[in-house]
């Protein structure tokens, strides 16, 4: 599966794609750097450098080139003169999907199948895993990460330093405020959260996070000698995760939009496109860019509440609807060999760890148990997908659907357990897929009047829906009963599956990781000394159904009425 690692480059020196209109920098990026003779030597082949961009909490519309209401001339342009990925999936929340980049494995595998890893769970990546980023350091590569972790940080060994980077900065928690860097998980448990390698970055807070990793990607490329040694840089923006901020001039251009949150989040996603722009103007400037490779993906789908938009697709982040599991993502590269189209080859954010470790001249078949495959000659070459399907997941510790059952399962797979597969045309879920409605944008202007105008599509009483997804993309005609030939086959793929996952990890919170004992910061409590138990699967203290409904609700409702008038200009 892996490609040789000099595919291409006879024509390296051939390819040129012309500079994009990178001239305009921003005041809040531009900086007095240096730029090293690298660019006089004598090209050495070597295998392509590696940039992977990420956005968090970006929705399928909430980009230019899908028609939205959000200017990315920068995103759009790249898309348009590279390949873009519209049969490309990930998972539905923020560790997840990072999770399965990091390992090329479905999160079954790696026991993170439920939820996120929370900031004072004892929790992190599974230390068993070989990472995509020690396979390539492996192959030779200067590995760096700058931004969002959230896989974990109970013990130093979790930190991405001991995981196979170089040099880290970012945050370690899933959500900071973008310019105090403060986190917090729950009312009055807040720490600071920007940290540089190993260490708690204090000083180095005020300025606004996407200009900040913008400015410390420039700094790596800067710094290195790009003849010398192959580079990989994992960008992890915040961005557009809540809070919703941005610098007002980010605001100016969308003052016409009466959603206030879709305003400000168009702002964020504004920023982010002119932060990518800059990454790519370092690369031709410090002499990177012919021979690199620039992958962009979302980490799930948006949020409607928070400006999020992923109209017409059905559902949000958080659910296994399309709307939360379908990503935006595009190859931008001089070295790909069919550029400047569109792909429909299924593909999987399991996918890039083989991808990318091929493309370093690495072997990923030294790595057992991937569920990633090699994409690069379906991008690359429009060759055919090696991937036939995806499992989107089994979450055995979910909420379970009251109406499902093994009986409603033919006997194969109790339905109340949520699950979802997609194989080949056909896509199942089982148990609770999340919210499905049909959000189109802008209909949420303000609380709570706008919020019932919603599409709404409630089904009582079922727990199992088979759509023909590439017939039926918006998910809108369930055919689970006209073909139960399909329903059962898809429901024995997903035994199968189960018989392969292992089990939860998900620990009770631990009070240690509370950031005042740690001087006010979050980060590691726990001794890399200091054994783990785990007692198998994780399950939730039960509670009465009817009073945790009731008050689940209220709670929403306040959360959200709260997070609307706070995002108020």
């Amino acid at each position: 599966m892996a490609v040789s690692a000099l595919t291409g480059f006879s024509v390296v020196s051939l390819l040129s794609l012309g500079y994009l209109s990178w001239d305009l920098m921003s005041p809040n990026q531009v900086e007095n750097e240096s730029v090293p003779n690298f660019r006089d030597r004598s090209p050495v082949p070597h295998p392509p450098h590696i940039i992977f961009i990420m956005t968090d909490d970006q929705g399928f519309n909430d980009i230019g080139y899908h028609g939205s209401d959000i200017q990315t001339p920068t995103l759009d342009k790249l898309a348009a003169e590279g390949v873009k990925l519209e049969n490309y999936y990930i998972q539905p929340i923020c560790t997840p999907s990072r999770s399965q980049l990091i390992t090329g494995r479905y999160q079954i595998h790696t026991g993170l199948q439920h939820s996120i890893i929370r900031p004072r769970q004892p929790n992190c990546l599974p230390f068993d895993q070989v990472t995509l980023p020690q396979r390539l350091q492996e192959a030779g590569y200067s590995t760096h990460m700058v931004g969002k972790w959230h896989l974990g940080f109970y013990k130093k060994e979790c930190l991405p330093t001991r995981r196979g980077f170089d040099s880290y900065f970012g945050s370690l928690t899933g959500s900071v405020d973008y310019y105090t860097y403060k986190s917090c998980d729950g009312p009055g448990m807040c720490g600071f959260d920007l940290h540089e390698g190993e260490t708690v970055a204090w000083g180095q807070g005020g300025k606004y996070s996407t200009h900040l990793y913008t400015q410390r990607v420039r700094k790596i490329l800067a710094a290195h000698d790009p003849q010398a040694q192959p580079l990989f840089i994992y960008l992890s923006f915040q961005a557009v995760h809540t809070p919703l901020q941005s610098p007002r001039e980010y605001i100016y251009p969308y003052r016409g939009l009466g959603n206030v949150a879709r305003r400000k989040y168009a702002a964020m996603v504004s920023a982010v496109d002119e932060a990518v722009r800059n990454v790519t103007y370092a690369l031709r400037k410090y002499g990177y860019y012919q021979n690199s490779v620039i992958i962009f993906s979302t980490d799930n789908g948006g949020q409607p509440f928070s400006g999020g938009s992923n109209w017409p697709l059905r559902g949000r982040k958080g659910t296994y609807w399309e709307g939360g599991v379908r990503g935006l993502g595009f190859v931008h590269s001089p070295l790909l060999r069919r550029k400047r189209r569109v792909s429909k080859a299924l593909v999987h954010i399991t996918d890039w760890y083989p991808t990318l470790v091929g493309l370093a001249g690495g072997n990923a078949s030294q790595t057992e148990g991937l569920d990633g495959y090699d994409m690069w000659g379906a991008i690359s070459e429009e060759k055919e997908s090696p991937r036939l399907e995806i499992l989107h997941n089994i979450d055995p510790l979910y909420n379970p659907a009251r109406s499902g059952s093994l009986q409603s399962g033919y006997g194969i797979w109790n339905t109340a357990i949520q699950a979802s597969i997609r194989a080949g045309d056909w896509k199942l879920l089982t148990g609770d897929p999340g919210y499905g409605d049909w959000t189109p944008p802008q209909m949420l202007p303000g609380f709570p009047g706008g919020w019932w105008n919603l599409e709404r599509h409630l089904e009582p009483q079922k727990s199992v829906w088979l759509f023909n997804i590439s017939g039926d993309p918006y998910e809108r005609y369930d055919l689970a009963e006209q073909r139960p030939d399909v329903v059962k086959e898809l429901l024995a793929r997903l035994v199968f599956y189960n018989r392969t996952s292992v089990p939860v990890r998900y620990p009770s919170e631990d009070p240690r990781g509370d950031p005042d004992l740690n001087e006010g910061a979050w980060g590691p409590w726990v001794g890399d000394e200091e054994e783990d138990h785990w007692n198998g699967v994780y399950h939730k203290k039960t509670k009465d159904r009817k009073k945790y409904k009731l008050s689940k609700t209220k709670s929403f409702f306040r959360r959200l009425n709260t997070r609307i008038m706070s995002n108020r200009i």
